[in-house]
């Protein structure tokens, strides 16, 4: 991690924009079982697309403007769903113009006493699963066992998809919007200080910095604003310890924006805040693809890490709460 981390707070402009994303040709079975499709290839190839049509659009990322429609979650445990799964949710129900946040697999729509409507067209999303494998030692013939993660697929639906399904009350947050990001600014025990013209985390002091929130042109685009940088501020040594400079090298700096970027729009959907575009995005994204161009591993080890800080925070959160009552 560098010694400072700086990001220049946009107080004038909030571009929030729908964005239009790129659909990828089905995965055919026979694909799957010749062994010619790669899923982390796949998935990659769909970021990198959606990201180079951000570029277009005035910079503005790929997950621009879907923190108002929350976070996706499972319709039968009432879980969010995580990683790279929150991205490839947020892009379908915004690239078919599904209205709700809630996703179920066949087996569980009909545990809920309501059907897959006739024609319906699921979604893949990823889950990490463990083989353990014996092997034999070439020079001893000693028998060892070697854990192996694999990437594993599976089809849920969209509750505008499922007919028979009541989910009112299914989902309901304890609180949202600015009182929520105040909390979890609160809760987190940063130490922030406000004032200045610059939003940045510097991890040598340990230090959160904000512009004056009066340079805001609205109070969700300061909050949007503090939640990347508490995504920054999650990765110091002495909490979530993130450090790729061994793995990216020069581009790891980069690697961490992505993280603070996706790490904010989680928190923001979370609370239901949209988030604010940042000055200079179109250069960010620039970077990003490079990382992710040459790691098709990358968006999901970013993903992952977003969404640790994410729980992160929402955790410290609800800690605080409970001292507080």
């Amino acid at each position: 991690m560098s010694n400072i981390i700086e990001i220049s707070a946009n107080t004038t402009k909030n571009n929030h924009q729908t964005a239009t994303f790129l659909r990828t040709p089905e995965t055919s079975k026979e694909q799957v079982a010749t062994g010619k499709f790669d899923l982390y290839q796949t998935i990659t190839d769909k970021i990198i697309e959606a990201m180079e049509a951000g570029i277009e659009r005035n910079g503005c990322p790929m997950w621009q403007g879907q923190g108002s429609s929350g976070m996706p979650y499972n319709a039968q445990t009432g879980k969010n769903y995580s990683g790279i799964n929150v991205l490839m949710l947020w892009f379908e129900a915004a690239d078919r113009g599904y209205s709700s946040g809630a996703w179920m697999t066949y087996k569980q729509a009909i545990a809920l006493g309501g059907s897959v409507k006739k024609g319906s067209t699921g979604t893949r999303i990823v889950y990490f699963d463990k083989i353990t494998k014996t092997e034999a030692d070439k020079a001893t013939g000693e028998l060892s066992e070697k854990v192996i993660p694999m990437l594993k697929s599976y089809v849920v639906f969209n509750a505008d998809q499922v007919e028979g399904v009541n989910l009112e009350g299914k989902k309901e947050p304890t609180f949202t919007g600015i009182d929520a990001a105040e909390a979890i600014m609160t809760g987190s025990g940063a130490a922030i200080i406000e004032g200045g013209i610059k939003a940045f985390f510097r991890p040598s002091a340990d230090e959160i910095h904000l512009p004056d929130r009066a340079r805001f042109e609205t109070a969700e685009a300061f909050y949007s604003v503090a939640m990347h940088e508490l995504t920054h501020w999650t990765g110091h040594t002495s909490r979530l310890a993130r450090d790729f400079s061994g793995r990216f090298g020069d581009e790891a700096y980069a690697f961490e924006e992505l993280i603070a970027e996706l790490g904010a729009a989680f928190t923001c959907a979370e609370i239901g805040i949209a988030p604010a575009t940042l000055e200079g995005h179109a250069g960010y994204i620039q970077s990003w693809l490079k990382v992710l161009k040459n790691d098709k591993r990358a968006i999901f080890t970013a993903a992952s890490q977003a969404s640790k800080a994410h729980q992160f925070l929402t955790l410290q959160q609800a800690d605080e709460m409970k001292l507080a009552a």
